[in-house]
């Protein structure tokens, strides 16, 4: 169960609870959008592009999406390489937007922004060091993502919101732990 991809790896998210470690990073450009986001054709539709969620984040996680392939410029997102959701109190970003592209949430336990991988082939605890800053740093905890005795850490499907903290802390280069948007 160890490489499942594609259609398995989300069956297996789904029934399991548990996400399935894989083999490399992506090497596409990832958008991941804040807390409380409508579907991503929906979102793109319905933003205003008014920044009002940028600029009331307290991390300065949200940023606005660039000109560039892959991108819709002006959208927010989230750039977890540079700055992750914190899951702040009130979850501000997500009662701001007066467009509806970001849906009002009133705890973390309502955010599904995406699911960590972990890639075990890049993770320093599959080669025996004792790194645990993707679980010490989790805004969620232990239902979100926890270590096992061994191994690369394990991702669980319905505890992780997908904030991008592991993916910001993760010491390795590329990083051992990156965020894949739920859509």
């Amino acid at each position: 169960m160890r490489k499942a991809v594609g259609p398995v790896a989300d069956f297996l998210e789904r029934r399991v609870g548990v996400i399935v470690q894989m083999p490399v990073p992506p090497a596409r450009p990832v958008v991941l959008r804040p807390p409380g986001a409508i579907e991503e054709r929906a979102f793109v539709d319905t933003c205003a592009r008014c920044g009002k969620c940028v600029a009331v984040c307290p991390a300065d996680a949200i940023v606005p999406s660039p000109s560039a392939p892959g991108f819709t410029a002006g959208t927010p997102m989230i750039n977890a390489d540079r700055a992750a959701c914190v899951v702040c109190d009130g979850l501000q970003c997500t009662h701001v937007c007066p467009s509806g592209a970001l849906l009002p949430l009133s705890s973390p336990d309502q955010i599904n922004m995406g699911l960590a991988e972990v890639y075990a082939s890049t993770c320093v605890r599959s080669q025996g060091e004792a790194c645990t800053k993707c679980v010490d740093l989790c805004p969620i905890g232990t239902s979100a993502i926890e270590c096992t005795d061994d191994g690369p850490p394990v991702v669980h499907a319905v505890g992780c919101t997908g904030c991008g903290v592991c993916q910001l802390y993760c010491p390795t280069t590329p990083k051992a732990i990156t965020i894949r948007p739920r859509r």
